[in-house]
């Protein structure tokens, strides 16, 4: 469906309009995308959050938590008063008084195969903001069979890193050229190694950051490489790797 922008999204939107790489055709196209954000915590609350505010057209969510006191302090779309309540449904509540125009589906279900098979298709970019191994080797797995792009964000103590991927392209190396064995869930896990909470919201700003470029289709500088995140000794680099023979991509 073309949705066409009114007086208000206009005015909304309207210091995005301006700028040269976005204009009236770039709102429009993100007007109508449509994006599936896998885990709403320290990645997925700040990417649910700009993409709706940026006017992206209808937005998934899918995670089964509910919100405990230790998420408040980097997972920016609950309050104390949330704690208790399940995540997806307090996000949407939360995204909806940001901006009415912005559709907001949930499943409040754990990410499995079978959940993700069953509305992989209904989306165009799935966004990756789990916080285990697992899952982002499942994401991996189902946009790869899909030909999904997929945005790939993680997080731990002062560092983080981002993959971008566009499986509609032939020579696409996938998050299994890159980790060639499944790491430990362990170098993710917040309780024992901990995180800082603005690591987590600079990382999932650049995930929605990432998102929009590929939605504008402007300049993927994170083709073939991994962005590596320093923020304790403000080290910033992009590694490049290649696409590995027999992999599953």
């Amino acid at each position: 469906m073309n949705k066409i922008l009114n007086k208000n999204s206009l005015i909304r939107y309207s210091r995005q309009i301006i700028l040269k790489d976005i204009g009236i055709v770039g709102q429009k196209k993100i007007k109508n995308s449509k994006i599936l954000i896998v885990g709403i915590g320290g990645l997925g609350c700040p990417i649910a959050d700009l993409l709706t505010r940026a006017g992206v057209g209808e937005i998934g969510i899918i995670d089964y938590d509910k919100i405990n006191l230790s998420n408040i302090h980097r997972q920016t779309l609950f309050s104390t008063y949330d704690v208790g309540k399940f995540k997806v449904k307090i996000a949407k509540k939360k995204l909806n008084l940001i901006n009415k125009e912005v559709k907001i589906n949930i499943y409040n279900q754990k990410a499995d195969e079978t959940i993700l098979k069953k509305i992989i298709n209904k989306y165009e970019i799935i966004i990756d903001g789990s916080d285990n191994f697992k899952t982002k080797f499942l994401l991996n797995k189902i946009s790869v069979k899909y030909k999904k792009k997929l945005i790939v964000g993680a997080i731990s103590k002062f560092d983080g890193h981002i993959f971008s991927f566009n499986f509609n392209e032939k020579n696409s190396p996938c998050l299994k050229c890159f980790y060639q064995s499944e790491p430990s869930d362990e170098i993710l896990n917040c309780e024992t190694e901990g995180i800082v909470g603005s690591t987590s919201n600079i990382v999932g700003a650049i995930q929605a950051n990432e998102v929009l470029k590929t939605i504008l289709n402007i300049r993927n500088n994170l083709k073939s490489n991994i962005l590596i995140l320093d923020f304790l000794n403000l080290n910033f680099r992009k590694v490049f790797y290649k696409k590995r023979k027999k992999c599953i991509c």
